[in-house]
């Protein structure tokens, strides 16, 4: 499967994500206000939240297909990244939106009572989240979508939102009225963290951040050839999911052009078979020794 029909499948979990979000925060905002629950009100704010986050997702997904143009050389897989860094700028405003109206209500102490359906709402959105995380995470993985890794992320961390929720809700009923805005405050908290863990990596891909681990054993499997004499240099980047490589090898001096190419060849299809990187380009210099 090519990278564009790769992000063509991913696509499905990003529409799966946004129909699940929009039926749950519906429910959980009426039930949420009818039953007098702030964390299940809060928990149904962030998924009306996360309905814009897929939708970022979505359309960084779609233009990732783009062919390469005129003046986009090496494609548009750089669409998901930004898809990325859009849905953690949502998550955080809504996150510190959660901790500003939860920490007034602890602050304040104007607890109520909520309804025990607000507990069953919660407990069941837990579960159909989680099986929503299963889904994208293992489809993620398949077509190797960073953007939609860091959905099927936010949707575990949804699930455990709810079952936050669902606690707070449950302690309440035993006059424990604090514990309903202080799940509610954790759910702040986990939005927030989770928004920074989308941030920190699509940052770090963005600003051509490569792992020094993933380096060290590119330039092992470039120097385990034969007639590779000494590596000049070896650097690496991301482009959105796909790894670009350069590197500069020294071989022996009287070795033929053609010879030359054929171990260029031989590097590129080993960087791509063992580290699964689609495009590298290998520079080939004479190797000089010193007396």
């Amino acid at each position: 499967m090519d990278q564009y029909h790769k992000f063509k499948e991913g696509e499905k979990g990003a529409w799966l994500s946004i129909i699940t979000y929009v039926i749950l925060a519906t429910i959980k905002l009426i039930v949420g206000t009818i039953g007098n629950s702030s964390a299940l009100k809060a928990d149904g704010l962030n998924n009306a939240t996360d309905v814009v986050a897929s939708i970022a997702v979505l359309i960084g997904l779609k233009i990732s297909r783009k062919p390469p143009d005129e003046d986009h050389h090496y494609g548009h897989f750089r669409a998901e990244m930004i898809a990325s860094l859009i849905a953690a700028f949502i998550m955080m405003m809504i996150g510190i939106q959660v901790l500003f109206d939860t920490g007034q209500t602890i602050f304040t102490g104007n607890y109520t009572q909520p309804d025990m359906l607000t507990a069953w709402t919660a407990l069941g959105s837990a579960l159909i989240m989680f099986c929503v995380y299963l889904y994208n995470v293992n489809l993620g993985k398949k077509v190797n979508s960073t953007a939609l890794q860091a959905a099927a992320q936010d949707n575990k961390s949804d699930a455990l939102v709810s079952i936050g929720a669902f606690i707070g809700i449950i302690g309440a009923q035993f006059q424990l009225y604090w514990l309903d805005p202080l799940a509610g405050l954790m759910v702040g908290l986990i939005i927030c963290k989770t928004a920074w863990n989308i941030f920190s990596e699509a940052t770090h891909t963005l600003t051509d951040g490569f792992r020094p681990e993933e380096l060290a054993a590119i330039k092992q499997t470039i120097h385990s050839h034969s007639d590779v004499l000494a590596i000049k240099d070896v650097k690496g980047r991301l482009h959105a999911n796909q790894a670009l490589i350069e590197a500069t090898i020294y071989v022996d001096p009287l070795m033929t052009v053609a010879a030359s190419h054929q171990i260029a060849d031989y590097i590129e299809e080993q960087l791509q078979e063992k580290h699964n990187v689609p495009h590298a380009h290998i520079h080939i210099e004479p190797y000089e020794r010193k007396d």
